[in-house]
């Protein structure tokens, strides 16, 4: 969407920039636990289904979120870095 919206540039096309990121980084899915965390997650959290998944993702796999997302980081809800 960001890319869309001309906020980021890759310099290469989306597809390849993709099979970078993947080939980079470990990409966790999304499961039963992780939806069912985002649910409980508190009312101060962001509403946005997308940032709840993210953050729900990152408590059920026991590992810090880096977020620059003051809301997400406020919420004290999941272990940030930034």
């Amino acid at each position: 969407m960001l890319l869309g919206r001309g906020r980021i540039q890759v310099g290469l096309g989306l597809e390849s920039f993709l099979q970078d990121v993947v080939s980079r980084f470990i990409i966790l899915p999304i499961t039963a636990k992780a939806c069912t965390q985002a649910v409980h997650l508190p009312a101060n959290y962001p509403k946005d289904p997308a940032d709840r998944i993210i953050g729900a993702t990152a408590i059920v796999n026991g590992i810090p979120l880096i977020t620059a997302d003051r809301a997400i980081r406020d919420s004290q809800a999941v272990t940030t870095i930034w």
